[in-house]
């Protein structure tokens, strides 16, 4: 297929990359024009503009979107929407707030066209070697790109989760439970170091990954962590919230619905800003591990 790419980030250079590879074509367009040209070195088309993107593009026009959340979006759609055609699909793979999904969906069908919203999950590793989505909006649409998405992700890592906004619904959930997991990952470490035992960390979570039944990716990005330093002593615990987390402890309200565990982790993260200890080392870690979010380094 012959797609549109916007946005090529930590994430969404990945997910070229890999959509390159596996002989799909692209035109491409960033703000940053060295990440265009890396691009093209791999295979992708150039393009100088949105106006310029949409215009090599045949009909009907998908154009994915990896930009941050919020107004960048917007204003994405804003330059977009007056270059397309009844018929051509948008897609939102970012982070973006269900709501925010929704009320662009509801724009962009009034004109026509098709919006997805794309929850993408499995970071940078992921993003490179095939992602976990989960997609809302026309079923038609979906169909329509299904192939694409088959393409990104792991074998059944992809699905259509309903109507408009139930994508990023999911993929916010997702986040909150991802919140939940790993401060609980990091609070059972911090007992084993305080424990009075003579534990090596680095060879607790080793065999924690293998066999256990709390084994898989997050626990082998422990170890890795652990290996790169025992003590982590390169970062602090100071753990920042991207706002999936929040939003979840919101619908959680709005729907009344009990999520203690997902709130306390959310709450252990503002903690986190004004003290720490090894369990907000290896929540920090491990954010830094699959999704290469930016950490805050000891002086």
């Amino acid at each position: 297929m012959k797609i549109g790419f916007v946005g090529l980030g930590k994430m969404g250079f990945n997910m070229a990359q890999h959509l390159l590879e596996c002989g799909h074509g692209l035109v491409v367009f960033d703000l940053s024009e060295n990440a265009i040209a890396s691009l093209v070195e791999k295979g992708g088309v150039a393009s100088t503009s949105l106006q310029d993107l949409a215009g090599m593009l045949p009909s009907p026009r998908i154009i994915w979107l990896m930009v941050p959340a919020g107004v960048p979006v917007d204003t994405t759609l804003d330059t977009l929407l007056p270059l397309l055609q009844r018929g051509d699909i948008v897609i939102d793979g970012g982070n973006s707030h269900y709501t925010d999904s929704e009320q662009r969906a509801q724009r962009l069908t009034d004109k026509g066209v098709h919006f997805l919203d794309a929850g993408t999950s499995g970071g940078l590793e992921g993003a490179r070697q095939g992602a976990c989505m989960m997609v809302g909006g026309d079923k038609s649409a979906y169909d329509l790109v299904e192939p694409l998405l088959k393409d990104m992700c792991v074998e059944n890592g992809y699905g259509y989760m309903g109507r408009s906004g139930s994508g990023h619904f999911s993929k916010m959930v997702h986040n909150g439970v991802e919140y939940g997991m790993m401060q609980a990952i990091g609070e059972g470490f911090c007992l084993l170091d305080s424990s009075g035992f003579d534990f090596n960390l680095e060879e607790v979570s080793r065999v924690w990954a293998n066999g256990s039944v709390i084994r898989g990716w997050l626990m082998d990005l422990v170890v890795r962590a652990f290996q790169k330093d025992p003590e982590l002593s390169y970062l602090t615990g100071r753990i920042a919230d991207s706002g999936e987390g929040r939003w979840t402890v919101e619908a959680a309200l709005e729907h009344e619905v009990s999520i203690p565990v997902i709130a306390a982790s959310l709450f252990s993260r503002y903690r986190s800003r004004s003290e720490e200890n090894l369990s907000d080392r290896v929540v920090a870690a491990l954010r830094y591990e699959f999704g290469g979010h930016p950490f805050s380094e000891k002086p």
